[in-house]
């Protein structure tokens, strides 16, 4: 393994992600962030020369639409069953005295 990583660095992680350890899942856990490390120092080695970074792994097209209002909403029709109608909305008797 050509990555490190030290005592001091894995205590500070894992106080940054407030984990309490023992020693042996420290030590688990060292080893596994060198494994991983050592593990991108692998991708690195891989030519991507011409190949185009991407955001998402499948195509992503902007998924929103204009706001145009085709049928109504149908509030007239709703309103036409009110049985008192104030100012485009239904009127309800005061509930709190």
């Amino acid at each position: 393994m050509a990555n490190k990583i030290s005592d001091e660095t894995i205590e500070y992680v894992g106080i940054l992600a407030k984990l309490e350890l023992s020693g042996e899942e420290k030590e688990n856990a060292k080893a596994d962030m060198e494994r991983m490390l050592d593990y991108i120092d692998t991708l690195n080695e891989l030519d991507t020369e011409g190949t185009e970074p991407m955001s998402h792994v499948f195509p992503v097209y902007n998924v929103f639409r204009e706001d145009i209002a085709e049928n109504g909403d149908g509030s007239g029709d709703t309103l036409a069953n009110a049985p008192l109608v104030k100012e485009q909305g239904f009127k309800v008797p005061k509930t709190i005295g």
